[in-house]
């Protein structure tokens, strides 16, 4: 079988089993099957779409907040060997202020390519009221506000990521050292696996594209020994 007949089994399987499980999971629960290989619109399947305001089509950079899937999918591509899932269990992420338990799966084909992405987020926000209620009990505040239907726009979910990293490594006339580490909070965001992430990113920092492959390189460089253990 090839590579492509194996990514299309996958896809297959993989809607199905999206879709029985999104018949019975609760509206807490959000489950999504996105195309790596179509960042731009990588949403192919969804359940529950309403906790992120996601749907089919949706960018995959409008994850939720300290989406560590990111950094699957990065061990997928170039630390981890092989051609199994990558799979990165139960972490914290957040989205529009409420608070998640997320795990992603990452799929690769015979030839070690990651294409398609299963990620399950579950809204704890209620839990944790509830757990803040029943141990202070003090009235909770306003509820939080609901989800937008719309997907967040390309343009917009960069932008935001490039002036997060920014701000993170400190703005004005930025050392080395301090590039560098916004490369990683964009990388760490997913920035660089749309289309046009690198150009965007190097006019932010005031360097050129290849400059931005040299950071990525020595970052890849930094991370391996962490790998390995």
């Amino acid at each position: 079988m090839s590579p492509a007949e194996q990514r299309h089994l996958t896809f297959t399987v993989l809607k199905a089993s999206l879709q029985a499980l999104g018949s019975v999971a609760p509206r807490n629960v959000e489950i999504l099957l996105h195309d790596l290989d179509n960042p731009e619109h990588s949403v192919v399947a969804i359940a529950n779409g309403h906790l992120s305001g996601r749907q089919v089509g949706s960018p995959i950079l409008a994850a939720p907040e300290q989406d560590q899937g990111f950094k699957a999918l990065m061990q997928a591509g170039h630390g981890e060997p092989g051609d199994g899932p990558v799979v990165l269990p139960d972490y914290p992420t957040t989205v529009k202020g409420r608070s998640l338990r997320s795990a992603t799966a990452i799929f690769r084909d015979s030839s070690g390519h990651p294409f398609a992405s299963l990620c399950i987020n579950t809204d704890i926000t209620g839990l944790e009221a509830a757990k803040a209620f029943l141990q202070h009990f003090e009235p909770l505040g306003a509820a939080p506000v609901a989800a937008a239907n719309e997907p967040a726009d390309m343009a917009e979910l960069m932008a935001e990521i490039i002036q997060a990293s920014l701000h993170s490594s400190g703005q004005g006339r930025m050392n080395k050292q301090a590039k560098v580490e916004a490369v990683r909070v964009m990388q760490d965001r997913g920035l660089f696996i749309v289309k046009g992430g690198v150009e965007k990113a190097a006019e932010a920092l005031g360097v050129t594209r290849y400059t931005i492959y040299n950071y990525l390189e020595q970052l890849r460089g930094e991370c391996a020994p962490a790998d390995r253990t």
